[in-house]
């Protein structure tokens, strides 16, 4: 596949026609004290980064058990992203090019999974994992530290990063003690140029704050997690001083400067154009976390007015982002003349089999493990409409949940309270089919390594919650058409931060506004009682303030564990060997307007 330089990268026109690109706006090349004489030594290279693998390798879905594919036909995973980054150096030169990464790597699959808790790398003598494997043989020169990489705790994180050939960087990931550094700042790599100087190039690790909440379990006094621009406002210069010709900020944040914990971590979670908006110095972000895909944004940084590029390649190996820069040798230093970006698409590409060659037995371990049958269902049930009906398949989840909760409150204060539970639709393709149930029917019910918390709400705070909840929805007049492709993820709202709850029932009004659709909630047949007390079963991703539902991350808890809510399900199932959806689906709530049922 041939990769083209974007035509305003190119250096033989701008070189011919005497300009110079600086933040976007042409330049005259006297400007630059360049009109005469010799033509100024000139130097480019590239800057491939990914992000957000999540566990992603092979382009293979574990839940489904086949190749991924999506509406978009997108492919998955670092083989298909090893065979651009072996086109991208064909084309420009190894030693012109870089590879970075933004983090979210050692969680997602079940391949992931299976290497930190079945067949564990902390295991005496325990294996290399495979994304260590994987990355390794592509050549990565750095990585930043996405907050998934704490999911599993800190020492299965530190195995990995002592299993990589490359520095893991995390400038915002301190010692809570010390306040000092728990991972590598940042790395200054030397592009070696055919005139001579090197150019110095300077890679700044930025982590999420998030973490501080999300994995407090794990984290919590022995790391903490300031923003990611006032460490960058402490890097940045230090690493211009020591010689950096060019500063690249590998950022485990989006770019939007929202947050989805509230104000329980007194910093930005997507905080990334806001570093570049507010840190002079930097010249390139590798953004991630938020899933997204920019090809290329610039933001002006407010005290230089330089404009620094900006470019998130899309989820688990979809994409990879190439900065490209061109250099000038002007006044005894190299400096920044154009940077741009662009992303490559993986589907245009076969896996490398250097990669799959490597860890075909790997994934041949995690394929015999996923389809290990635990019991069997009566029924078929399905997610295809959860986002939008009270579906029997999510109530599988909500009763796993309850149970355990109301078996480890039994015999204590809060034994007598009424137990409620919340659960998302995670995925629109998960099922559980007629007959033998494997654990990857199971585990494809709840993607996320979540686990399971109790804590304490009233029947007011309760319908706090569900009315917050319901902001998923469009607000659809009463007598105008429902489409089901255009009713869910109002203002951007992910599935899984549309909560449903069991335990009581309600209707959701789609023809009110915001605020006032929570209609006829009530517990055991009656109105709920304003005062009185739940328990919530509750994951620690929204008890820690994950998407920013009120109440909850202030409410006591009563009880939590380190278990992983997909592998309390898929121990349920075994104990029960018989899955029968009639002995606990139930119709909780449903979707109205005006009174009237939509479905």
């Amino acid at each position: 596949m041939p990769l083209n330089r974007r035509t305003f990268l190119g250096t033989s026109a701008a070189a011919g026609a005497g300009v110079a690109m600086a933040g976007g706006v042409a330049v005259p090349a006297e400007a630059h004290g360049r009109g005469h004489g010799r033509p100024p030594k000139r130097y480019s290279f590239t800057v491939m980064g990914t992000t957000d693998l999540h566990g992603n390798v092979f382009n293979w879905d574990y839940f489904t058990d086949k190749e991924f594919d999506d509406k978009a036909h997108n492919d998955v995973g670092l083989a298909k992203i090893s065979t651009l980054v072996e086109q991208v150096r064909a084309e420009k030169g190894r030693r012109n090019t870089l590879m970075i990464d933004a983090g979210d790597t050692i969680q997602g699959t079940q391949l992931s999974y299976y290497y930190a808790k079945i067949d564990p790398i902390t295991a005496k003598r325990g294996p290399v994992h495979p994304m260590a494997q994987a990355m390794n043989a592509i050549g990565y020169d750095a990585a930043a530290l996405g907050n998934h990489e704490f999911n599993y705790g800190i020492p299965v994180l530190r195995k990995f990063e002592e299993q990589c050939d490359f520095p893991l960087l995390g400038a915002n990931a301190l010692d809570a003690k010390t306040l000092r550094p728990a991972f590598a700042p940042y790395v200054i790599k030397r592009m070696r140029t055919p005139h001579g100087p090197d150019v110095r190039v300077a890679i700044l690790g930025l982590t999420n704050p998030g973490i501080a909440i999300w994995d407090k379990a794990n984290v919590s006094g022995k790391m903490v997690f300031p923003g990611l621009e006032e460490q960058a406002a402490k890097y940045v210069p230090r690493l211009r001083s020591m010689g950096a010709d060019v500063v690249i900020v590998s950022a485990h944040s989006g770019t939007s400067g929202t947050s989805s914990y509230g104000d329980q971590v007194p910093y930005v979670e997507n905080a990334a154009a806001l570093v570049a908006e507010q840190v002079p110095g930097i010249d390139a972000i590798l953004v991630g976390h938020a899933h997204l895909e920019i090809p290329e944004y610039f933001v002006e940084n407010k005290e230089t007015g330089k404009k620094v590029v900006l470019s998130e390649p899309l989820k688990w190996g979809q994409r990879l982002t190439l900065f490209d820069f061109d250099l000038v040798w002007e006044k005894g230093r190299w400096v920044v003349e154009r940077a741009g970006s662009q992303v490559l698409n993986s589907n245009a590409v076969a896996e490398d089999p250097k990669i799959t060659g490597l860890l075909a037995d790997e994934h041949k371990k995690v394929v015999a493990y996923v389809n290990q049958v635990i019991g069997s269902s009566t029924v078929a049930m399905t997610t295809a409409e959860a986002a939008w009906k009270d579906e029997p398949i999510i109530d599988l989840i909500n009763v796993v949940q309850a149970e355990t909760v109301k078996a480890a409150l039994a015999g204590g204060e809060y034994a007598s309270l009424p137990v409620l539970s919340q659960a998302s639709c995670f995925s629109r393709t998960a099922q559980i089919p007629a007959g033998d149930v494997t654990i990857k029917d199971a585990a494809g019910l709840y993607p996320f390594e979540n686990t399971l918390e109790a804590r304490l709400l009233t029947g007011a705070q309760i319908k706090d919650y569900l009315e917050f909840s319901a902001r998923y929805y469009v607000q659809t007049a009463s007598d105008a058409p429902v489409d089901t492709a255009k009713l869910t993820n109002a203002g951007d709202t992910p599935d899984y931060n549309y909560d449903a709850v069991s335990g009581l029932t309600y209707d959701i009004d789609i023809a009110k506004p915001n605020g006032s659709r929570i209609v006829n909630l009530s517990f055991e047949g009656k109105a709920i009682d304003p005062a009185a007390q739940f328990v919530l079963a509750v994951n620690n991703y929204r008890a820690s303030g994950g998407g920013n539902f009120p109440h909850v991350p202030g409410a006591k808890q009563l009880w939590a564990n380190s278990e992983e809510i997909r592998n309390t399900i898929i121990a349920w199932v075994q104990a029960k060997g018989s899955v029968d959806g009639a002995q606990f689906a139930s119709v909780d709530w449903r979707l109205t307007r005006d009174g009237k049922p939509v479905f």
